[in-house]
């Protein structure tokens, strides 16, 4: 059996730098709270009850945030050190195997990198081995001290480093993986930091080396990845990789993405082969899109189902909502709150259903409203429809049979139910339920005045 790797996930800190009422983990970059990434990163290496996430501030709502993932919590009352927060966890993870330290604010930290970690720890036969990375100016960073066998000897930072020691390039990142059960067994052999008073991780390097035990680096070319976020500037720069990884992730799967620099995808998007996704596209939350699919440019799509073969038409918007196989929907269009667009049916430009089921083939083309209606199969919805669905205190639904006909500049005052295969008149106001087919015509009768626009006008007749 191979043994249990445990991944420690620190984040009970604030994070002052993001002038921020907001705990900086939670923070969002490329789609995600800068934390849910590292989780997602861990969960590919480790059981879900083998991750513990250390809390602080505000706890609970880093805590809610994660809870479906399985993964389990410390907590970190106070914040006195990395080497404080990861004791904080000693109860909640193994005591053997693998551990893996790992921060909540680095989200680039890919997955494959945690598991070439482990993989040249084993090789390496290492107590610990630290992942690091080379820099052509590492200042402000830890600079790693090593042997002439090239073992790690120590991190020194740079504010007690010589200038000797200032030369060396390589850089400690503060991701690790331990044999855990030599980290629990010496981590007590932290002493405070004599001008902080706070528990740095740091130490056990050389705590583990004076001990007779082997430390390692696994050097990394991409330093990006360990990029931790303490300022808005960082948080800007974070979503920015994160996002073009994810756009070059879409195309090497067989999405082709026009000008990708301008389009936006969350990491949760799942996007089949064959759409076409324009420019200035947004594609958030857990919006899935099928195959050989159209999103227009500048359309915006928000948890929104795309089935196979459906158009999404430039400049619009489809929040909490669904298109069936081969729907159309704008330019201009706007589908939200669980609408539901069945297969061929066609939404046009100026648009908008809300809470609204439209049947298979139906068309609503040009300038409507249709809010909390069910609407059946190959109905026409005239230009400038719309549906009264509240009355000030409530909603009420609109049913629209199958193949009715609703007439340009129809108002349908709900509650109210249209009959299969019926008409509405153009200019009408329906107000009670029509029966099947039925012409239902809602409009008073045209009267003109000879003169009346003169006499208002004080002129006399012409």
């Amino acid at each position: 059996m191979e043994e249990t790797i445990s991944i420690a996930i620190l984040a009970a800190g604030l994070g002052t730098r993001m002038r921020s009422k907001k705990a900086k983990v939670l923070h969002q970059a490329g789609g995600l709270a800068l934390v849910e990434h590292v989780v997602e990163a861990s969960l590919k290496l480790a059981r879900p009850e083998h991750v513990a996430v250390v809390v602080g501030h505000q706890a609970e709502q880093v805590t809610e945030l994660l809870q479906g993932r399985g993964v389990r919590f410390a907590t970190q009352t106070e914040q006195k050190g990395t080497g404080h927060a990861l004791a904080c966890c000693r109860q909640t993870l193994a005591a053997g195997g693998l551990l893996i330290v790992a921060y909540g604010d680095c989200p680039l930290l890919r997955a494959e990198t945690l598991q070439k970690l482990v993989a040249s720890h084993r090789k390496q036969q290492s107590a610990c081995t630290v992942i690091t990375t080379v820099l052509d100016d590492p200042s402000g960073y830890g600079r790693i001290l090593k042997n002439a066998a090239g073992d790690v000897t120590g991190i020194v930072e740079q504010k007690a480093a010589t200038p000797e020691q200032l030369q060396v390039r390589e850089i400690n990142s503060g991701i690790y993986c331990f044999d855990a059960e030599l980290l629990w067994r010496h981590l007590g052999d932290v002493t405070p930091n004599a001008a902080s008073g706070e528990l740095y991780l740091t130490d056990m390097v050389e705590i583990l080396v004076a001990k007779g035990y082997r430390v390692t680096a696994y050097p990394i070319e991409d330093p990006s990845e360990l990029l931790g976020i303490n300022t808005r500037v960082e948080l800007a720069v974070a979503d920015r990789l994160l996002r073009e990884r994810t756009v070059q992730e879409h195309m090497l799967a067989g999405v082709t993405i026009e000008k990708p620099e301008t389009v936006t995808i969350d990491s949760g998007v799942a996007i089949g082969q064959d759409t076409i996704i324009q420019a200035f596209a947004q594609i958030r939350g857990k919006s899935v899109i099928g195959e050989d699919c159209l999103i227009g440019a500048a359309s915006i799509l928000t948890n929104a189902t795309i089935e196979n073969g459906a158009v999404v038409e430039a400049f619009s918007v489809v929040a909490d909502s669904r298109m069936r196989k081969g729907a159309k929907l704008g330019p201009f269009g706007r589908l939200r709150m669980q609408a539901d667009v069945h297969a061929g049916a066609v939404v046009g430009n100026f648009v908008e259903l809300k809470k609204t089921e439209l049947g298979a083939g139906s068309k609503a083309q040009h300038l409507a409203y249709l809010g909390d209606s069910v609407i059946g199969e190959d109905v026409n919805i005239g230009a400038g429809t719309i549906t009264c669905n509240y009355d000030g205190m409530k909603k009420h639904p609109t049913h629209i049979r199958a193949r009715s006909f609703v007439g340009s500049n129809s108002t349908l005052v709900a509650p109210v139910e249209i009959g299969e295969g019926s008409y509405i008149a153009a200019g009408s106001v329906i107000t009670t339920s029509v029966p099947d087919d039925t012409l239902a015509v809602g409009r008073a009768r045209q009267v003109d005045k000879h003169g009346w626009p003169s006499k208002r006008r004080g002129k006399p007749q012409s």
